[in-house]
């Protein structure tokens, strides 16, 4: 075998005194390796708790670190070190290192204490004083003492600058809420909704009905987020402007709610709780007439043999006296019952030193206040956490929910029940339902009987949803931090809508199948470093997100039914499918810089590139960013009375994308009557796909100051905020027909919110027996429109419209004609108001302020709270009152005197002095939109409790280790002096922009009583 020749080169020699100095280095870097170690430890405060970004160093020296969310850190220093430990909060706390490499510092809080803790953008955790934006935190136990069943409607009142609005007392009914006023015309306005750190969906979905009985069924399904269930949430903090918010993408820029759920805790035994909850709930009704009976100018009609749709009959006390008084019942008391609600709770938590765990399971079982509707919620959530090595660390979580509802149809479609209920008589007796020939029995033509539609007309919905998230840290320096997040958010709905053929309206019967699925995954790889240098702490964060939401939805429709009480598709004679999807993604980079200078001045920097699939394709990708600053200078006074002071300020720029797929092209849609001979057919869209859309910009300013005096006995917080909504993507933009359509989507608009928040703490009396809590909270948005799109002053919104120069959401209708020097109303030669034959602005739905306040109490084991939620001004177009003047049902047609309609005479200008019928001037009225405009102002004791704990000592040797029993009230007292409806809080039609203000055949808002008892097991 050949072997490789040597080469006879040679390395050369390494002289000595070489080898020597080596030595000598070794001899000196040894020992100075030898006098440093690297040591771990957490910070916590007297009552246990994790202190978060207190500072620990090196006394002498510039080594430092901050501590992380739960007050640990890791640091390398010299033996025979001290270490300082800071914060603003803390009394700074020395401690010698010695031998250990461990240590568990306790630290001591200082009267000027502001050390809550708040979870920010990505999930991250901070002390509430190094914030340098306006955010609110909502603890959970405060969701849950408002015993809703829902997050949104739990949340309401309580935070400055967020309007919640509900649509319905049904069971499971959707809400809208609102961060700092509308920000877009046609677009999405509702907050951007995240769970521990994953963007889930809030849409409104179910209610696959579209009725045959009318133009609209009005049936609102429920918001996505009643799945989650409220006993799971850890707290919420609502970002509110954009500065806040910037790092969540465009989404965000109107407003986050973050969602933190409960978790488990390292080295804690497992702690079991159960909690079961009973309430019965009674509808707040309208008040309606119920001393004259159906019939028409006084002349009674019996329902059976004469039918009439008005209640301008006799006085019910005529009818008694010549004894044709036969039935007398309050319609809406005899058709609303008591509703019910059983929510129970179980849940287990704990963990060693290397895991932790929580698990939750919860059922609600709802039945409605209108008879035969319901809505049930089984929801499971866990949530698992490893330290996997110490530098890695995993958290793996699932909220799993099925629910189900049964619910009527509302709004003004004939098939709605309620409808006729608001505007039955109170002579007539509805049951039984069915003659016995099987017919409906009707006191009035087109219009079922409202029982037979509780039973032939309804809609089922079904919904199973998965929210998985893995979160994986790792952290191979003591400063540096990697952070990988996956979730996702889906569910399928089946939606069914069955309606009965119907002799008194002359339709065929119709049964609709609808299947939802969603799909929304999310992707963060984030990096953090963190660190001391000094008197600054330093922390920079880069991040990439990835994103795509997949939406398809199926629907099968059959008409003209032969089989009755047969709800299946098979049924129908005539059946049609339609099916449609989309598909958008999103990708953003970003970055944050925080430096904090002697933990009394602290600058924040946010960047974000975000690019989308809606936008042109030059277009699509977009940077923003914002920069804040907060200045604590409390840390400077020194002054005694005051415990914290600081003043912050922010500017912010951010994009958005708020524009629903496909915009960019002209698809294709089925064309009625087809398929046609075994063919379909299709037409052209006729809104016109825009190319060349671009991202919409948000600019807004804010400043703020939170102050507290006297040992934080007394403490406020306010903010003024100034937002500039830019090149709003603007849908359904009318262009000229000769173009071949009839709209199309630009960027156009240009609108204005400017406001008011402000919070204030009082602590009257804090004793170890007695203490007194109050919370105030005040809001006041202005926000004015200032270009719809070229020079076209207006756009419709839905129920309502856009004005340049005006509030955004206005009421353009028919309203009176009054004198143009007097303001007078004008009357016909008859003495009846004039309705303009124009439509007018006549109201709009923006409220002037807002504001709640709670007052809570505790004396020894025993506790006291309630809640005052105030709105004032805002207008509300009430249609039930619009329509019930034509029937005579409203309250305020009771009196039925001639009377003399004060205005002048058309063309005279004279005083009127014509007398008129009472039933003439209603109907009238039925005809003037701005009759029914009233007041949105109100004011509610929206919640009441007292609970008593029993003493740790009376538990004995049970196995319980703490029990409560609470009594809750809601809804005990409304104050609503210019509406005559249930709650002028509701709008009727759903969440979306163009329903709000508008209230209608709605299931009423109800008052209800909760008895809750809550026990954990040792």
């Amino acid at each position: 075998m050949n072997q490789p020749k040597r080469s006879n080169r040679q390395l050369p020699a390494t002289p000595r005194w070489l080898l020597l100095l080596g030595l000598l280095l070794c001899l000196a870097v040894t020992p100075v390796l030898a006098q440093t170690k690297k040591i771990t430890g957490k910070i916590t405060d007297e009552a246990g708790n994790p202190v978060t970004g207190a500072t620990v160093r090196e006394k002498d020296t510039r080594r430092g670190v901050a501590t992380d969310a739960e007050g640990r850190f890791s640091l390398t220093v010299k033996n025979g070190a001290t270490l300082i430990v800071t914060s603003v909060g803390i009394e700074p706390r020395e401690v010698k290192v010695g031998d250990q490499s461990n240590f568990d510092i306790q630290v001591k809080s200082r009267d000027n204490a502001l050390n809550e803790v708040v979870v920010t953008a990505l999930g991250i955790k901070r002390e509430k004083r190094e914030l340098t934006y306006s955010t609110q935190q909502v603890k959970g136990d405060a969701l849950v003492a408002s015993k809703e069943t829902g997050v949104l409607n739990a949340l309401t009142g309580k935070v400055a600058g967020v309007q919640i609005t509900a649509s319905s007392g049904q069971p499971g009914a959707s809400s809208r809420i609102v961060i700092r006023g509308n920000s877009s015309l046609l677009g999405n306005n509702q907050a951007l909704i995240i769970l521990d750190g994953v963007p889930i969906d809030n849409g409104q979905t179910g209610g696959a009905g579209t009725g045959t009985g009318g133009s609209s069924t009005g049936i609102n399904g429920s918001s996505r987020l009643s799945d989650i269930d409220p006993a799971s949430i850890e707290s919420i903090n609502v970002l509110k402007g954009s500065a806040a918010s910037a790092l969540y993408g465009s989404a965000a820029a109107r407003g986050v709610v973050l969602i933190t759920t409960k978790g488990g805790a390292f080295n804690t035994k497992p702690k079991v709780i159960i909690n079961s909850q009973y309430s019965f709930e009674n509808p707040i009704l309208p008040k309606m007439q119920t001393k004259y009976a159906l019939g028409d100018r006084g002349v009674y009609a019996d329902g059976n043999t004469q039918k009439t749709s008005a209640v301008w009959g006799p006085s019910i006390d005529s009818l008694r006296r010549v004894g044709l008084l036969t039935y007398y019942k309050d319609p809406l008391k005899a058709f609303f019952v008591t509703g019910n609600t059983w929510t129970n709770t179980a849940s287990v938590g704990g963990g060693n030193d290397r895991s932790s765990y929580f698990f939750s399971y919860s059922n609600l079982d709802q039945t409605g206040t209108v008879p035969t509707t319901k809505y049930n919620r089984n929801a499971i959530f866990a949530k698992f956490g490893n330290k996997i090595t110490d530098q890695i660390q995993t958290t793996f979580q699932l909220n799993y929910s099925l629910s189900t509802s049964h619910t009527i149809p509302e709004g003004y479609d004939l098939t709605d029940p309620l409808w006729t209920v608001y505007t039955s008589p109170s002579t007539w007796n509805p049951l039984p339902y069915l003659d016995s020939a099987g017919n409906q029995r009707v006191f009035r033509l087109s219009r079922n009987n409202p029982y037979w539609d509780l039973y032939n007309v309804y809609n089922n919905d079904k919904v199973s949803r998965f929210i998985p998230v893995l979160t994986v840290t790792y952290k191979p320096l003591e400063w540096l931090t990697f952070t990988e997040r996956g979730g996702a958010d889906t569910y399928s709905e089946q939606s069914d809508y069955y309606e009965a053929p119907s002799t008194a309206l002359a339709t065929t019967g119709i049964i609709t199948q609808s299947s939802n699925n969603y799909r929304q995954f999310n992707n963060d790889l984030i990096a953090e470093a963190r660190h001391a240098f000094g008197n600054f702490d330093i922390s920079f964060l880069v991040g990439n997100n990835i994103g795509s939401t997949y939406s398809q939805n199926h629907s099968i429709s059959g008409t003209g039914t032969s089989i009755l009480n047969f709800d299946n598709i098979s049924n129908g004679s005539v059946i049609t499918g339609a099916e449609s999807y989309t598909l958008t993604r999103k990708i953003g980079f970003y970055s944050q810089a925080n430096i904090d200078y002697k933990n009394f001045l602290n600058l924040s920097l946010t960047g974000r590139y975000d690019g989308t699939s809606v936008l042109a394709t030059n277009k699509n990708f977009y940077p923003y960013g914002s920069a804040s600053a907060g200045f604590i200078f409390s840390e400077l006074l020194k002054v005694p009375a005051i415990s914290f002071g600081k003043l912050r300020v922010s500017y912010s720029s951010v994009g958005n994308d708020n524009v629903t797929a496909y915009s960019l092209t002209t698809p294709y849609t089925s064309a009625t009557s087809f398929p046609y001979g075994g063919n379909a057919g299709f037409l052209r869209n006729t809104n016109l796909g825009n190319p060349n859309l671009r991202n919409e910009v948000t600019k807004e300013a804010e400043v703020g100051l939170e102050m507290s005096f006297l040992k934080n006995r007394l403490g406020f917080e306010v903010s003024y905020f100034n937002r500039n909504h830019d090149n709003l993507l603007t849908q359904n933009v009318p262009i000229a027909p000769s173009t071949g359509f009839s709209s199309t989507t630009l960027n156009a608009a240009f609108m204005t919110n400017k406001g008011i928040e402000a919070i204030v703490n009082i602590s009257p009396i804090k004793g170890r027996d007695f203490g007194w809590d109050i919370t105030l909270n005040y809001t006041r948005i202005r926000n004015k429109v200032t270009k719809v799109f070229g020079a076209t002053p207006s756009i419709s919104i839905g129920q309502t419209w856009a004005f340049v120069g005006k509030p955004y959401g206005v009421f353009y209708n028919v309203g009176y004609v009054r004198d143009t020097a007097t303001h007078q109303i004008i009357v016909d030669a008859k003495g009846l108001p004039v309705t303009s034959s124009t439509n007018e602005i006549i109201g709009n739905l923006q409220p002037d302020y807002q504001a709640g306040m709670n007052n809570s109490f505790y004396y020894k084991n025993f506790t006291v709270s309630f809640f005052f939620d105030y709105r004032k001004g805002g207008n509300i177009l009430n249609s039930d009152d619009r329509y019930g003047y034509f029937y005579g049902t409203p309250m305020v047609t009771q009196n039925r005197q001639d009377l003399v309609v004060k205005g002048l005479v058309q063309g005279t200008k004279q005083a009127n002095t014509t007398v008129v019928h009472a039933e003439d001037y209603f109907q009238r009225l039925n005809t003037n939109y701005e009759a029914a405009m009233q007041s949105g102002t109100y004011l509610k004791l929206r919640t009441a409790s007292i609970g008593y704990k029993l003493p740790v000592a009376k538990l004995g040797k049970s196995p319980f280790t703490a029990a409560s029993l609470t009594l809750t009230g809601r809804n005990l007292f409304i104050y609503k002096p210019g509406f005559t409806g249930s709650d002028p809080e509701v709008s009727s039609y759903g969440t979306a922009n163009g329903s709000q203000g508008v209230y209608g055949n709605t299931v009423p808002t109800s008052r209800s009583f909760n008895l809750t008892l809550n026990v954990n097991f040792k």
